[in-house]
């Protein structure tokens, strides 16, 4: 079992977007896969079709998501949480669910050291399950994050390559340095950085041609980090996908959000062979 977080302290990189597709395109290849959300925003919750309500008593995700296993050490695990995806993929995947409820438990959590290694815990308790384990992480540097560099064996870095994301990364090997001592402490090993993955990457020629060659060259100089032969482009049919909706009723007054992963929406696009290109990629960078 590999266990892969999806990180960058910077927002607006796509990290939900690799996450799930990346989730379903390893799924498509046969492998068993899980994918947990740790962000209070529950985008890859959202993404992978279980959030088919739109008000608040609707809410099946309350008392049964990934606080769950944060809270309690000795009762909850990930057998009782998990959920199957609803019609994102052809292949469905298991996901464990977020809830915005993380947002206020987080100081209560952060007093607890043990905390952080709980996830970690917990998910070698189903080693034998999963192939591959995916965790999509907000871009903040909190317990969620810490917890999920804790848990993760490798880490995939979501950049748009511009300046503010470059900039970061100083601030991010910090913060994987730190967790390492941890992980090292619990006796594990340290994290292993597959590399950033420029993503949302413009289309335009004349960009890829030079300023986007330029920016790959700053990053590897400047701040020591490898860059993934794989590209995601911003191209409108990912963002389709993950807005689709369909009518709540005949009225077609009220509609469910029914978003798809990449292969189900359009199989032939150009964007889903970026998605397969990278989880062949990845797996042989893990393979090494």
């Amino acid at each position: 079992m590999k266990v892969i977080a999806i990180y960058h302290n910077k927002g607006g990189v796509g990290k939900t977007t690799v996450a799930v597709n990346l989730a379903a395109a390893f799924r498509n290849m046969g492998k068993r896969v899980l994918l947990i959300d740790i962000d209070a925003q529950a985008n890859a919750t959202f993404a992978t079709g279980l959030i088919k309500f739109i008000f608040d008593e609707q809410d099946d995700l309350k008392g049964k998501n990934i606080l769950s296993l944060l809270e309690d050490n000795e009762r909850v695990f990930i057998p009782d949480i998990r959920r199957s995806s609803h019609l994102f993929n052809e292949l469905e995947i298991d996901v464990i669910p977020s809830h915005i409820t993380l947002l206020e438990k987080q100081n209560e959590l952060s007093a607890f050291a043990n905390t952080r290694w709980r996830l970690n815990s917990k998910i070698q308790k189903v080693k034998n399950e999963y192939d591959i384990v995916i965790i999509d992480t907000a871009s903040s540097r909190d317990i969620y994050a810490e917890t999920a560099l804790i848990a993760a064996d490798y880490l995939i870095i979501p950049s748009d390559l511009k300046p503010f994301a470059n900039q970061g990364l100083p601030n991010l090997l910090n913060f994987i340095r730190q967790t390492d001592e941890i992980k090292i402490s619990i006796g594990k090993e340290a994290l292993k950085i597959i590399g950033i993955l420029p993503s949302k990457i413009s289309q335009n020629t004349q960009y890829l041609k030079n300023t986007f060659e330029r920016q790959k060259k700053i990053v590897v100089k400047n701040y020591g980090f490898s860059i993934l032969n794989s590209k995601i482009t911003d191209r409108t049919v990912l963002s389709n996908s993950f807005n689709k909706t369909i009518p709540m009723d005949e009225t077609e007054e009220l509609y469910l959000p029914d978003p798809k992963s990449i292969f189900v929406f359009d199989r032939n696009s150009e964007s889903a062979k970026e998605f397969e290109k990278l989880a062949q990629e990845v797996l042989h960078k893990m393979e090494d």
